[in-house]
């Protein structure tokens, strides 16, 4: 098996960057459009962003990530695509279970690059090994992802975020309305894709849901 890197992502620098993590939701305005709502989405208080471009080519979903490394200040990783992260400059990547698995992509990567990795089920834990941080859920029902899952509930999903004995983010169905009564549960943070960057004013959406996870921790 193979142990977690130790390197310069800190426990409590990890669990600053999972508090709100807000994934991309298309390019319906342009590679530059996606990138200023994300600048937006950074301002409002967004700690990271993930992106995820599911009918992307190689190349587009390159040059998006690219985009979005060198305008942000925030971490950035790329869902499902390790090869396309290194390109691009990114912290990391986060794994499904049907990608790379974890444990080969450690060995593949510098020592300071995150891997996260999605975690729907107690039965895939021992996948966990290598990986930095986990994304639990669906916590609650999202349309956002047609394959999620099953929704875990909020005990449902603290459960499994106790098994994996890592940072743990939530995802699936979050917004500012439940997000302080999940981080409140024992997440570090949430996941979201409707809630900021396919709002109107990502600024003031993350802004809104920032103030919730802070509530939460307190």
């Amino acid at each position: 098996m193979h142990a977690r890197s130790a390197h310069a992502w800190t426990s409590g620098r990890l669990r600053a960057a999972l508090a709100v993590v807000a994934i991309t939701d298309d390019v319906r305005d342009g590679v530059d459009g996606l990138v200023a709502r994300a600048v937006a989405a950074e301002r409002g208080g967004v700690t990271m962003v993930q992106v995820r471009l599911k009918h992307a080519t190689s190349r587009e979903l390159l040059r998006v990530s690219r985009s979005l490394v060198g305008a942000l200040h925030v971490p950035v990783v790329v869902n499902d695509r390790v090869d396309i992260a290194l390109l691009s400059g990114a912290a990391g990547a986060h794994l499904g279970m049907s990608d790379l698995p974890i444990v080969l992509a450690r060995t593949i990567v510098p020592p300071s690059f995150l891997l996260g990795v999605s975690l729907g089920s107690a039965d895939d834990v021992p996948e966990l090994d290598s990986a930095d941080y986990v994304g639990v859920g669906p916590v609650f029902g999202t349309p956002s992802k047609h394959d999620a899952g099953t929704a875990l509930g909020i005990a449902g999903a603290v459960e499994l975020a106790r098994l994996a004995a890592r940072p743990a983010v939530a995802i699936g169905g979050l917004d500012a309305e439940n997000a302080a009564a999940v981080v409140a549960a024992g997440f570090d943070g949430v996941s979201v894709i409707r809630a900021v960057l396919s709002q109107p004013d990502p600024e003031a959406a993350a802004r809104e849901l920032s103030a919730a996870v802070t509530a939460g921790r307190s």
